[in-house]
């Protein structure tokens, strides 16, 4: 699964973040398309450029109720001097034939419906009498006027020039315009646009299924009663939510106890539902391992090319790490630590861009800018390490909040970005600029 780099470097390497993320992106690759219905394609990537195969609008239609005329029969119209038309019918949204509009007549229109032939614009029904003969129409009584019966007059109180209030034939898109790139994500406006346009269902790259779990025998399900030395499980719910975040399918499996059997056999139980499994806690020098313990050898007894590497980083939070693939499959898994804020700093730097990969998307990364330290004291950081601590980022400033214990969940609810320390920097003084990585 991992590249030669993890053949070579040896137990004792201390990889780089960019090391460690570049082995991921070199392995990970875009799920093959599929074909899907619309709303089975929210959220998905376009894998082909679609076409406009009809103009939208397809035909010249009215964007008002009112009255469809022509123009030089309400030329110099005015509550003085109304012209009074001959209304000669109703035309409504998806009538087939509509009526003609000839000299001194009116053909009552909905909106969205066709401007009938020989008409030149259409007058909002505000502008007239509303076939009543009692001055125009406004407010409450524009909107529960009556149908006008054919054969009936309306007097119109302003004129209208060529065009007004009718929506052009192609004035939004035009047959054969370029609707959508391939490489477009599918959001409501996008489905909205492919539905009006006659498509049905489209190829796309499937979302990924991303199954988190996290170990520990000490780790409690929210809503059971805590135990002595236990603490609640959020690794599970955390990354979960970040995974859907992402644009993945994300299914959450509840912790896991520290037993390698039970973990192998929980692992290989979700392969079946996985295109990516990430596994949080067992992967640091502990007795109670069991993530290294479970999984360090597959690929020795299974399937040629699978296995899973276990590596130092020089980074903080979020030193030890794991990679590789399981399963006669080779489906990618990610061993993250177990901390709260390391788990969260390693998802956010590794795993999510191995969605976004998955996804077929170019651009995997989050954005990143340069922001001015805020804050009363330098910050420190360890020599050799890319340190990321948590900050809130406004108009052009960075304020750290919580400090650099990879335990503090309180503070990590708070961020809304990481501070990039580089490994060759150990002091950051106030009024210092320094990379941001934008989590919102």
């Amino acid at each position: 699964m991992s590249t030669a780099a993890t053949r070579t470097t040896g137990p004792d390497h201390l990889w780089t973040v960019d090391e460690h993320l570049e082995d991921i992106l070199a392995t990970v690759r875009p799920l093959e398309p599929i074909e899907l219905q619309l709303l089975d394609a929210q959220g998905c990537v376009l894998v082909e450029d679609i076409t406009v195969p009809v103009s939208l609008p397809p035909f010249d239609n009215s964007s008002m109720d009112g009255y469809a005329v022509r123009v030089t029969d309400v030329a110099g119209a005015s509550e003085e001097y109304p012209a009074v038309l001959t209304v000669i019918g109703d035309v409504a949204a998806g009538q087939a034939e509509p009526l003609h509009v000839g000299p001194g007549q009116a053909a009552r229109i909905m909106t969205g419906a066709p401007l009938p032939p020989g008409a030149e614009a259409v007058v909002p029904v505000e502008w007239t009498d509303g076939g009543l003969g009692e001055g125009p129409v406004t407010g409450m009584r524009a909107r529960s006027q009556a149908p006008e019966a054919a054969g009936g007059h309306v007097h119109v109180y302003r004129s209208a020039e060529a065009r007004a209030h009718v929506r052009a034939k192609g004035s939004d898109v035009k047959a054969g315009d370029r609707a959508l790139d391939a490489g477009t994500i599918l959001g409501p406006p996008q489905i909205a646009l492919l539905a009006a346009i006659g498509r049905g269902t489209v190829r796309v790259r499937p979302r990924p299924r991303v199954v988190v779990m996290s170990t520990g025998s000490e780790l409690v399900q929210p809503d059971e009663q805590l135990g002595p030395g236990q603490i609640y499980d959020s690794n599970s719910f955390a990354l979960t939510a970040a995974a859907r975040d992402a644009g993945a399918i994300a299914y959450r499996v509840g912790a896991v106890a520290d037993d390698a059997d039970t973990l192998r056999s929980t692992i290989e139980d979700q392969l079946v539902r996985a295109d990516l499994l990430v596994t949080t806690g067992g992967v640091s020098v502990g007795a109670y391992d069991v993530v290294k313990e479970a999984l360090s050898s597959v690929g020795d007894e299974d399937e040629e090319g699978a296995g899973i590497d276990f590596r130092r980083l020089a980074m903080q939070p979020g030193k030890p790490q794991g990679f590789g693939s399981i399963g006669p499959d080779h489906i990618p898994l990610l061993a993250l630590p177990g901390n709260p804020v390391s788990s969260y700093v390693s998802f956010e730097l590794f795993a999510r861009p191995a969605i976004r990969t998955l996804m077929g998307l170019d651009d995997v990364h989050r954005r990143r800018t340069r922001a001015t330290l805020t804050t009363d004291k330098a910050l420190t950081s360890p020599k050799g390490r890319r340190q990321f601590l948590r900050g809130t980022y406004a108009d052009g400033d960075v304020t750290p909040v919580g400090g650099a214990g990879s335990h503090l969940v309180a503070a990590l609810a708070l961020a809304d970005a990481l501070i990039v320390v580089p490994e060759d920097v150990e002091s950051v003084e106030p009024g210092t600029e320094v990379e941001v990585v934008l989590l919102g």
